[in-house]
């Protein structure tokens, strides 16, 4: 176990004591002043924060520096941190989860949903809705993760350790036909990508989904991006690679190649989509009839 390792540990666990708490002070102020001293020009890790409540620990990479003591962070590096600070970011409540991807460099419009603790939706840019018009969706589109609904409150109720998590998406049953052929061979990866960058999962469950993506093997740091950090990991279905771009400080995938939509189906680009998600209590007109 690294620095990193322990850091994210501790500010993801229960509350430390001051002795960990000073060992965890004693590590950031050694590691900022190394960082200090290797600066490399060319590289950087955008400014992130992650602060244990109570604790007051914080593991803290100033723009232009590098860091692992000199060295680039590692992809399951960012991706513990991003698991860290999902754990202590509560997700925010509202009337309607809503989920937009945009593909970038593209005319193709945004597309978005509007789902509602009933289960209601509504849709904008879905294929098949008329043109920028936000659209009562059919009652069979429904929020879905590896080939079977699933509702708020059962995602509320998933395990938020990451092997009990993966034993739970093991043993889930759906649709093979709306299964990716990876999850019908009982790999969690693409169920995994839906829990952070669609679906409304709690705090806790996201932190064990992007714990239990962390261990994926061949995960790896793909570079630096304006907005977070670039992780790349191999398609368990072969092909592409799977790529996102995390921030790390928000616990947010702000740009994918590849997104599993909350309804269950795949978009994928030869570029990036942007994701946005969260909870809003705003639904724009809806078009009658």
């Amino acid at each position: 176990m690294n620095d990193l390792d322990e850091i994210a540990a501790l500010l993801s666990g229960p509350e430390p004591s001051a002795a960990a708490v000073a060992r965890g002070r004693e590590r950031l102020r050694r590691r900022a002043r190394t960082s200090r001293m290797r600066r490399r020009a060319g590289w950087f890790v955008p400014g992130i924060a992650l602060v244990a409540a109570g604790a007051t620990a914080a593991v803290v990479f100033a723009a232009g520096a590098p860091a692992n003591d000199g060295a680039p962070v590692t992809g399951r590096e960012v991706l513990l941190m991003a698991a860290a600070t999902a754990e202590r970011t509560p997700q925010g409540s509202g009337t309607y989860w809503h989920v937009r991807h945009q593909r970038l460099r593209s005319d193709i419009p945004p597309m978005e949903t509007w789902t509602r603790r009933d289960g209601k939706r509504w849709t904008r840019g879905v294929p098949g809705d008329p043109p920028d018009a936000v659209v009562p969706a059919p009652a069979w589109k429904t929020l879905r993760l590896k080939g079977a609904e699933i509702g708020f409150e059962e995602l509320e109720r998933l395990p938020t350790d990451p092997e009990p998590l993966k034993a739970w998406i093991a043993a889930r049953t759906g649709d093979e036909k709306d299964m990716f052929g990876s999850e019908v061979r009982g790999d969690p990866t693409f169920t995994l990508l839906a829990l952070i960058t669609g679906l409304p999962a709690p705090a806790e469950v996201r932190s064990a989904a992007f714990r239990a993506l962390a261990a994926t093997p061949g995960v790896e740091n793909a570079g630096p991006a304006e907005d977070g950090q670039r992780v790349r990991f191999p398609s368990p279905d072969g092909g592409t690679d799977i790529e996102l771009v995390i921030d790390p400080g928000k616990a947010r995938v702000v740009r994918a190649n590849l997104v599993i939509v909350d309804d269950g189906d795949l978009s994928f680009s030869s570029g990036f989509i942007s994701v946005s998600t969260g909870w809003t209590d705003e639904l724009p007109p809806v078009r009658k009839g």
